[in-house]
């Protein structure tokens, strides 16, 4: 379970909305958290997704938990059920979700290899879940180990959770986070490189997956962009796996989506020998019985029969006198004995009883910039006012409730000796459940961090078990700190610091990234490594979002400097008024213009267009336009020379000029690449129109065999939008 962070938006103890009291962090995400709660009205156990402060007040990603709320509508036990989302008092907007108690087949994964007959039975079980999404046009497309938990370890309840990135399938819908590509690349099938998903998508997907837990580790796809592509286009290697698990992931994860199964009911009808009608028949059968229900309750035991009321005595038969009186003596000490137990169980005390809390939890905690707080059970007046003290000292707040638990005897006094401990701390955090205690802390002196080192090293405080973490936030951080992370984290081209101090960041500075990054997830995942190094540092990640295929082609197009070629955009429809912005949205038309300096006035210009779907438009030259000859595009004229190569729809064109509207298949960035060459980049002309694979491999052939040499190579963002 991941551990909490004074950070964190929610922390253990708070009550959210009072109704949902925190109990856990589950996981962190790019854009959100997930954390596990309990109704205090219920008692239900839920997960909450919270939108981390940055989105909670932007429309798109709101409606984009909108989006994923409408999940509700699938109602099928291996599908994780969706509820609604709110919004507490302070701002922060979260979805409520079931809460599925069980290992994730991620967590199977690190465990080693699975069972064939026990991945047999997960098939079916996420197969069926995935027939009732696919139904109601929902495709996954993130299918992978970590989105298939196992409710109670049970293969056949195995529950698909976390549809944050599910595509709706009707035409014109959106995905639910974003157009862009989805998926991780070691679990997603070949056309998704592309962004082409639909429901043999998540066919792929779930073959590759159970493929992955029979072997007991992740799929081995290419250290580069290139070699994951070509990977890609291969089939799997399922040598060993046992029939008929392996003539059931030969055909769900071959590379062409029409030689696999076509639908979840194939699968379903493969695994049971009959064909996908009578699976679908069954499936629809049955659909009552895919409703999520709660468990029957449980019936009252009778009691037992009465019992005839014993015959009186034969006195003739009676025993001796001294038996007699033995029996009452006896019967006696019988009740002096309860007497005592009930004494001693405080039944007879003058005190009143306390609740009995289980689990028994405290969290206390003073986040950066904040004030102290402390939240949950204490077990006498004595310890709730000591802790109190020391609170509202700093002028933090308490929420504390008397309870008795499953704590040792010197457990108030263990807890104060920790919060001692620790109180100094700017930033601090103390977890406590039962007799088990996670503390986390930062400071920026030596002597306060090696006294905490020596202090918690035992890993126990009195009776308690202490589980400490505590953090040297350094007055200097040397850039070479943060070189290593960056590198880690880069995937799209190189990441650098911007414009580094020479003695490293000091407290209160600013640690900023430039580059490329493919995804806002990824950008966040970024930051967040960044901020558990830089302490009292802001951190600005300012790279530029492309997508996989543009990263993608970052490193497949030729080295070469930029010049002072620039491109110009301008509105179509509005008189070709000047876009400043290189903003578009669906329906507009785009006129784009290649603007060269006086001093280029010889060799070759390539003009293409790489979207966001995974296809190149080359510009110039192409088939109708064959001249890319630098002199013969300048026809003459010296000075500053503007190119038209992309023109307003409603513009005469006689020589088979290019004019073109965003459509919704496009939506995204795109990149317009301008290269300057001493010759025409290839042999022959390329087609109008083609795959960004088609072109690498176009570029990989020439590189090493044409003598050309490449001067410049220029570019721009083109980014369209459907409003």
């Amino acid at each position: 379970m991941t551990k909490s962070l004074p950070s964190d938006l929610f922390q253990i103890g708070d009550l959210v909305n009072n109704t949902y009291r925190i109990e856990a962090i589950l996981g962190r995400g790019g854009t959100s958290d997930v954390y596990r709660a309990r109704s205090e009205i219920s008692g239900r156990l839920v997960a909450l997704k919270v939108l981390k402060t940055e989105f909670a007040n932007n429309d798109d990603y709101l409606l984009l938990l909108t989006r994923e709320e409408a999940m509700r509508e699938i109602r099928h036990d291996a599908v994780v059920r969706y509820a609604d989302n709110n919004r507490t008092p302070d701002g922060h907007v979260y979805l409520l979700i079931d809460y599925v108690d069980g290992p994730g087949l991620d967590k199977k994964l690190k465990d080693g290899p699975m069972a064939a007959e026990d991945l047999l039975v997960i098939c079916r079980r996420v197969a069926q879940g995935l027939q009732a999404a696919h139904a109601h046009n929902i495709c996954h497309r993130d299918l992978s180990p970590d989105n298939v938990i196992l409710r109670g370890g049970d293969p056949a309840q195995a529950v698909i959770i976390d549809f944050g990135i599910a595509k709706d399938t009707n035409p014109g819908a959106e995905t639910i986070v974003g157009n862009e590509f989805a998926g991780k690349y070691a679990y997603a099938a070949p056309e998704q490189m592309a962004g082409k998903t639909d429901e043999r998508t998540d066919i792929y997907s779930l073959g590759a997956l159970l493929l992955a837990n029979f072997r007991g580790k992740s799929p081995d796809i290419g250290n580069n962009p290139m070699e994951v592509v070509k990977n890609k286009a291969l089939a799997l290697d399922t040598d060993g796996v046992p029939e008929p698990l392996k003539t059931l992931l030969d055909k769900m994860t071959d590379p062409v989506p029409d030689n696999r199964y076509q639908t979840a009911a194939e699968v379903l009808a493969a695994l049971d020998g009959t064909d996908a009608d009578t699976a679908k028949d069954e499936a629809d059968d049955l659909s009552d019985a895919t409703i999520i229900a709660p468990l029957p309750k449980k019936q009252p035991v009778a009691p037992p029969p009465a019992q005839a009321k014993p015959a009186a005595p034969d006195k003739s038969k009676q025993e001796p006198q001294k038996s007699r009186i033995l029996v009452p003596v006896i019967a006696g000490l019988a009740v002096v004995a309860a007497v005592i137990g009930l004494f001693l169980s405080g039944i007879f005390s003058s005190a009143p009883s306390l609740p009995i809390a289980d689990p028994y939890r405290l969290s206390m905690a003073r986040a950066k910039d904040a004030l102290p707080r402390a939240v949950g059970f204490v077990p006498s007046d004595v310890v709730a006012d000591d802790i109190r003290e020391r609170i509202r000292a700093a002028n933090g707040t308490t929420d504390l409730t008397l309870a008795s638990g499953a704590i040792a005897e010197s457990w108030g006094t263990d807890i104060l000796t920790i919060l001692d401990a620790v109180d100094d701390l700017e930033v601090w955090r103390i977890s406590i459940s039962g007799n088990d205690v996670e503390i986390e802390g930062e400071t920026t002196d030596k002597a306060s961090y090696d006294q905490l080192q020596t202090l918690f090293e035992t890993g126990t405080i009195g009776a308690l078990q202490t589980d400490a973490a505590f953090r040297l936030n350094e007055i200097v951080i040397p850039a070479e700190r943060l070189t290593p992370i960056l590198k880690a984290r880069a995937d799209c081209g190189p990441l650098s610091l911007i414009n580094p101090p020479a003695v490293g960041y000091g407290l209160g500075s600013e640690i900023t990234v430039g580059g490329t990054m493919a995804s806002q997830q990824s950008r966040a995942a970024l930051s967040d490594a960044l901020g558990a190094v830089a302490g009292d540092r802001q951190v600005n990640v300012a790279v530029d979002l492309l997508n996989p295929t543009l990263c993608l082609m970052e490193s497949i197009l030729p080295k070469a400097p930029t010049s002072a070629i620039d491109v110009a955009f301008y509105q179509g429809d509005n008189g070709n008024a000047p876009n400043l912005t290189g903003d578009f949205i669906v329906g507009e038309n785009p006129v784009i213009d290649v603007q060269l300096p006086a001093e280029i006035t010889t060799g070759y210009l390539s003009v293409s267009v790489l979207d966001v779907s995974g296809n190149v438009f080359h510009l110039l030259p192409n088939i109708s336009r064959t001249n890319n000859a630098v002199e013969d595009l300048r026809n003459g004229e010296a000075g500053p020379q503007t190119i038209r190569v992309a023109h307003a729809v409603n513009s005469p064109r006689e020589n088979g000029e290019i004019a073109f509207r965003v459509d919704d298949s496009t939506v995204g960035k795109s990149k317009i690449i301008v290269i300057h060459s001493s010759a025409p980049l290839f042999d022959e002309m390329r087609p109008t129109s083609e795959s960004a694979l088609s072109y690498s491999e176009a570029l990989l052939a020439q590189e090493g065999v044409s003598q050309t040499e490449i001067y410049s190579l220029d570019s721009k963002i083109l980014t369209t939008a459907t409003r």
